[in-house]
């Protein structure tokens, strides 16, 4: 433990038991779930900060979609805005995110969104379009609203934050909440024997794998520029993501040549100064271009003024998918039988 978790720890301590207790009073009864007329599917975490939920909640929109269902995405849009309308509202139509622009971008209108932090009355609103099947976003500590299948991401890098609940650790709950998981997937990793034996301790739900994987890189302002041209030159590498150092691993795996990086808080809007800082980085390190996650790439649209911009368009790849997506089901199936 470093000395700032040591100072940091005494608060854990409260943390931690009112975050246990709210979760056993919703366990119990006490506080009540408030359940929506359709299927429900949490992807959510332990820690804070980047375990892959985006990349998981566009390949299981696209999975569902593909088998003709009717699906809604329900999402908070950390540190959204307004994009038109009444900003007093916050229906899909009006309000947005770095996650939820690229969650559009991806899946276009085959999907519907309920965007806010009263995810119940966001998902309510969808029941009339013909909505009946939800995936709620970063949700396995959102007990307000009920679900049907409760899937925990955990990041291979560094499963448990430091095995402390904030603010002295990452943990957002103490392990022993893997008890109320019906599926695991370790990312970034397709074997992770330690990290296994790890949840083993708190769970029996069965695990998964899943790695994110690059579907090419964009350059919104250079459209003439390739993916080869992004290869064959020295790249800084910047963003503001919950996982900054697996980006930039992730980069050196794909053949990358990065030659410095620079990292800012998870959801961070670029101001002209940032860019500026980043491009003055940049050309100290001795790179001839810049490259970003999709998200990022939301958060400093215009500003960019003498660097090309490269952007990493990824997507998730599941580890046995077929028996991932039958586990899933099984659960969902099971839960609506209780439900009649």
């Amino acid at each position: 433990m470093t000395w700032t978790q040591s100072l940091l720890w005494p608060l854990s301590i409260p943390y931690g038991a009112a975050v246990h207790l709210r979760a056993r009073a919703y366990r119990k009864g006490i506080l009540k779930q408030r359940r929506l007329d359709g299927t429900v599917i949490s992807v959510g975490n332990l820690t804070v900060g980047g375990t892959g939920k985006t990349p998981m909640v566009i390949w299981i929109a696209e999975r569902l979609v593909g088998e003709g269902k009717s699906v809604g995405i329900l999402t908070r849009g950390y540190r959204g805005k307004v994009s038109g309308g009444d900003s007093g509202k916050s229906s899909a139509e009006e309000r947005t995110s770095d996650e939820v622009s690229v969650m559009k971008a991806r899946l276009g209108d085959r999907v519907s969104f309920g965007v806010g932090a009263h995810r119940f009355e966001r998902g309510r609103e969808l029941v009339p379009r013909g909505v009946n099947w939800f995936i709620l976003d970063d949700g396995f500590q959102h007990l307000q609203l009920a679900r049907d299948v409760d899937i925990v991401l955990i990041d291979a890098t560094n499963p448990f934050g430091g095995g402390h609940v904030l603010p002295a650790g990452r943990l957002r709950e103490a392990r022993t909440a893997l008890a109320r998981a019906d599926i695991i997937v370790i990312t970034r990793s397709y074997h992770a024997p330690a990290v296994e034996a790890a949840i083993r301790r708190d769970s029996d739900a069965p695990i998964f794998y899943a790695r994110t994987e690059l579907d090419g890189v964009v350059t919104p302002y250079q459209p003439h520029l390739t993916e080869q041209d992004a290869r064959n030159r020295k790249l800084f590498a910047f963003c503001g993501i919950g996982n900054p150092s697996a980006f930039i691993a992730d980069l050196r795996d794909w053949g990358f040549q990065i030659v410095g990086h620079l990292f800012f808080p998870d959801h961070h809007q670029y101001s002209a100064a940032d860019i500026s800082e980043i491009e003055g980085e940049a050309k100290a390190a001795g790179g001839d271009g810049v490259i970003c996650t999709e998200k990022d790439s939301y958060n400093c649209t215009g500003l960019w003024r003498s660097m090309d911009l490269w952007v990493c368009r990824i997507s998730l790849h599941v580890d046995r998918p077929e028996e991932f997506w039958r586990a899933l089901m099984a659960k969902a199936k099971a839960h609506a039988g209780v439900r009649r």
